[in-house]
């Protein structure tokens, strides 16, 4: 039961990740430590889990899935986005610098952590996390596009922003919203349970997931030190869309005022960002704190996670 409690947070987390554009879900699975299994029980479903559910073996079917584990994450996912939306977006309408500041702390953090985890470091091991960075600087610096409601295209959204919500570093709704299709797919389509939108969309999301899960199995498993590398370039790069001191524009280039920011997603197809330095002055000085409020807060997640480990390693 414990263990399904801290998987259920863990998931929380993920969704929370997810509902933030420039906050990939897959970073938080990689400093909560589930990663791995997660990756491993999405690409279990095969054709060996058809077999087993078609002949009723649904207890072997369940244990070859991990499906427990799954279900415990995906209600936690759940339960943070339904619970959580609303309070980001009055967040990033009041404090856009201030939950900026926290997510550039916390994930600025992770790049330790997540590179430490590296066993060896080598030429190549610098050169996959070299490149791993700078893929993530160079999404951000893409300006969006418009709008497409072509089926193919739909797919295609759906295979690129599962693929980039669970690999660290890369958030799959930026992606979306750098594709165009985020008004169409996640404000308008879910709102009015537009099928012609979403059929498409959510078969390219479990084509992208299985077959993406695969793909990152099979690099973790073979290229461990070279996947992390460049894992952890891909986080160090996502930190230029999370600065928290950035001016948003529409399609049209005109600056979107501060308090409209929470409500940027609903109000325009797309955005893209600039980012400025700050002056010095009582913002910024709480920003650092609270940036470091981030730091600290994953300071403690690999604290107690060391300590489930201990806990579980002395039974």
């Amino acid at each position: 039961m414990r263990e399904h409690i801290t998987n259920f947070f863990k998931g929380f987390a993920i969704g929370a990740a997810n509902v933030i554009p420039g906050v990939s879900g897959g970073t938080i699975a990689l400093i909560t430590g589930i990663f791995e299994r997660l990756i491993d029980a999405i690409k279990s479903f095969d054709l060996k889990a058809l077999r087993l559910l078609f002949k009723g073996k649904i207890k072997e079917f369940i244990e070859y899935t991990d499906l427990i584990f799954l279900i415990v994450i995906g209600l936690g996912m759940v339960v943070s986005i339904f619970s959580l939306a609303k309070l980001l977006d009055y967040l990033f309408t009041y404090y856009p610098i201030y939950i900026w500041s926290y997510f550039f702390g916390l994930i600025g953090a992770s790049v330790y952590y997540v590179g430490k985890t590296i066993d060896r470091v080598t030429v190549g091991v610098v050169v996959w996390f070299l490149v791993g960075a700078g893929t993530a600087v160079v999404v951000t610096l893409f300006h969006p596009g418009h709008p497409n409601d072509n089926w193919l295209y739909l797919i295609l959204c759906g295979i690129i922003s599962i693929s980039s919500m669970i690999l660290p570093g890369l958030s799959g709704s930026y992606v979306l919203i750098l594709m165009g299709n985020y008004k169409l797919v996640v404000i308008d389509a879910i709102s009015t349970l537009e099928l012609k939108i979403l059929i498409p969309f959510g078969v390219g999301v479990v084509v992208g997931l299985i077959a993406f899960a695969n793909v990152l199995s099979i690099l973790y498993k073979k290229y461990k030190d070279q996947t992390i590398a460049a894992l952890t370039g891909f986080i160090l790069g996502s930190l230029s869309i999370l600065w928290p001191w950035k001016n948003s524009f529409d399609l049209n280039h005109h600056l979107i005022p501060a308090d409209r920011f929470g409500h940027l997603l609903e109000n325009v197809n797309a955005v893209y960002f600039k980012n400025y330095l700050p002056h010095w002055n009582s913002t910024l000085v709480w920003a650092i704190i609270i940036a470091i409020s981030g730091v600290l807060t994953l300071v403690l997640l690999e604290l107690w996670a060391n300590k489930s480990s201990d806990a579980e390693l002395s039974k």
